[in-house]
C-alpha cells in the first residue's frame, strides 16, 4: 500500500505576518503550507505541484488575488482548486461578489475566527485526500484488469506454460498493488 500524501496548502499575501499567523493557525494539521508573496509566484508553484486549497489575499500589488484567481480557473490543471479569498477590508457585498465571480468558494474579512478557517481547511484537505486515494483505486483497478487480461489471453495459448506465465503475471501485478 502506497504512503498517504501530504496535502498542500498554498498561502498568497503580501504581507509575511500575514502569512506566519495563517502558518500558526494551520498548525497540526496534516499539511504542508507553502506560503507566497504574490500572485505571480503563486501561478509558478501552481505550475509544478498539486494543492488541496488556495488561501488568496484578495488585496495585493500587482497581480491582485482576483486577477490570480481568474489564471488559476482558466488553467486546466488547476481550475478544480477550492479558493478561499481573505480580505483585510471590511466586509463589502460587490468584492464578495467578485470573490466568488473569480472563483472562489468563499470570501473571509480580516478579523476572522481562526477555529473557523482552521474547520474549512480542514475540509478540503480531507477532500483532497479522498479524492487522491479514489484516484489511486481507479488505478490499481486498471492495473488488474489489465492483468486478468493478459492471464486470460495467456490461458488461449496453446504453449503447455502459459499457466504459469499467467501466474507469474499476476503474482506480479499483486506485488506492485500492495
Amino acid at each position: 500500500m502506497t504512503a498517504r500524501p501530504l496535502a498542500r496548502v498554498l498561502a498568497v499575501d503580501d504581507r509575511r505576518e500575514n502569512l506566519l499567523a495563517l502558518q500558526a493557525i494551520l498548525e497540526g494539521l496534516p499539511i504542508e503550507m507553502v506560503a507566497v508573496t504574490s500572485g505571480e509566484d503563486a501561478l509558478k508553484r501552481l505550475l509544478v505541484d498539486d494543492y488541496a486549497v488556495i488561501l488568496l489575499d484578495a488585496h495585493m500589488p500587482g497581480m491582485d488575488g482576483f486577477e490570480t484567481a481568474g489564471h488559476v480557473k482558466q488553467r486546466e490543471r488547476t481550475r478544480h482548486i477550492p479558493i478561499l479569498f481573505l480580505t483585510a477590508v471590511d466586509y463589502d457585498p460587490h468584492l464578495a461578489f467578485r470573490g466568488y465571480q473569480a472563483g472562489a468558494v468563499d470570501y473571509i474579512t480580516k478579523p476572522f475566527d481562526p477555529w473557523v478557517l482552521r474547520s474549512k481547511v480542514a475540509v478540503f484537505v480531507d477532500l483532497w485526500m479522498m479524492h487522491t486515494q479514489l484516484a489511486q483505486r481507479a488505478q490499481e483497478c486498471q492495473l488488474l484488469r489489465a492483468a486478468v487480461d493478459d492471464a486470460a489471453a495467456l490461458l488461449d495459448e496453446p504453449e503447455a506454460d502459459a499457466v504459469a506465465k499467467a501466474r507469474e503475471r499476476l503474482l506480479a501485478v499483486r506485488a506492485s498493488t500492495g
